[in-house]
């Protein structure tokens, strides 16, 4: 019942030519990223909610929660369904890599960056837990309803 409508909207906005902006995308299904564009875009978008907190607040704290929980949002909701693992996986890895980057150091050297990392994870683990869970939970629903559509095909 589903593949007719949508066939229908395609064949609406497809012709005509009519309108230059706007809704040019409404008949198209959106654009999903690869594995790779999925962990691309969790650590350029982790990395700038780090860095725009630690320039607006001259630390990470809530800004960089709150930009990784919306980083996580958009990797489940655009990853594509062949890579739906990669958005649940790669937002704790640039979690991770904005606190060796961006995060305190404790002291100088290796150990110092060790621990500034672990202190970080464990200060902030209420953020980096809330995001994943947030993009594991997406990513599971998305498995289902596409396995849901699967058996309900092959049963007709």
């Amino acid at each position: 019942m589903r593949v007719p409508l949508r066939l229908a909207s395609r064949a609406r906005g497809g012709g005509g030519g009519g309108g230059g902006g706007g809704g040019g995308g409404k008949g198209r299904p959106p654009a999903r990223l690869t594995a790779v564009g999925t962990g691309l875009l969790a650590l350029v978008g982790t990395l700038v909610a780090a860095g725009a907190d630690r320039l607006v607040f001259g630390g990470l704290g809530v800004l960089f929660g709150l930009g990784y929980v919306a980083v996580c949002f958009q990797l489940a909701v655009r990853v594509r369904l062949a890579d739906l693992p990669a958005a649940p996986i790669s937002g704790p890895i640039a979690f991770a890599v904005a606190l060796l980057v961006l995060g305190p150091v404790s002291a100088p050297g290796v150990t110092g960056q060790v621990v500034g990392l672990a202190s970080g994870l464990a200060l902030r683990a209420g953020w980096l837990f809330t995001g994943t869970g947030l993009a594991a939970v997406i990513v599971a629903a998305r498995f289902l309803a596409q396995r849901r559509i699967r058996r309900a095909r092959r049963a007709s």
